[in-house]
């Protein structure tokens, strides 16, 4: 890790860098950047589902992905420099999906840390409120941002985006996200795990 991180100290570029900090000296830039560092640290671990493999990852604010393994915008926040392991996090993540695969209806949201744009920011945390075992539709979740944000509409395919791009699988449940017919669309993990997940909660028959 020392070596990544002198290395980042010589190496950075852009709006931080080393030579852009006035009256620190050498080794106190390189503090710096360990400490940049360490807050910035992904660390990742795999759960194995019975619907199949998952990654989870975290980073110092929280639980950061959930997805599985070769779905669609897999591991879309995880940086190159993410490190096997796990925190106390993603162990509370596992007891979450543990509980979930059970049949149980865990009490409690583990600590996210969404890494996103304020738009999907908006929609991901929408899809917070939608309770197990109900569902809702793409337009109507459209409405809700449109409320939000104070305008007359949203495009459902725009909200539909961010909802596919949802970096935290099940648990931030887009798999709750129907069409506006009742139709199973859209879900990155694939139709038949939404299904699952559906049919598990009592959604659907």
């Amino acid at each position: 890790m020392a070596e990544s991180v002198d290395a980042l100290v010589s190496n950075t570029s852009g709006a931080i860098h080393p030579g852009s900090i006035p009256g620190l000296g050498t080794e106190r830039k390189k503090k710096f950047f360990r400490f940049l560092f360490y807050i910035l640290m992904q660390i990742y671990s795999r759960y194995n589902s019975p619907i199949g493999e998952m990654l989870l990852a975290s980073d110092k604010g929280g639980l950061i992905g959930a997805w599985f393994v070769g779905q669609k915008y897999y591991a879309s926040v995880l940086q190159t420099s993410a490190t096997a392991g796990s925190s106390m996090f993603i162990d509370d993540a596992v007891r979450w999906l543990n509980d979930y695969f059970s049949g149980a209806r865990p009490n409690y949201v583990p600590q996210l840390s969404f890494i996103g744009s304020p738009f999907r920011l908006k929609v991901w945390k929408l899809l917070l409120t939608i309770p197990y075992g109900q569902t809702t539709s793409y337009k109507a979740l459209s409405d809700a941002v449109a409320a939000q944000m104070s305008l007359p509409q949203m495009s459902a395919q725009a909200v539909g985006g961010a909802v596919g791009h949802n970096p935290i699988s099940i648990i931030v449940p887009c798999h709750r996200v129907l069409s506006a017919t009742g139709n199973l669309t859209g879900y990155a993990g694939g139709l038949d795990r939404k299904e699952y997940l559906l049919r598990l909660e009592g959604a659907i028959r």
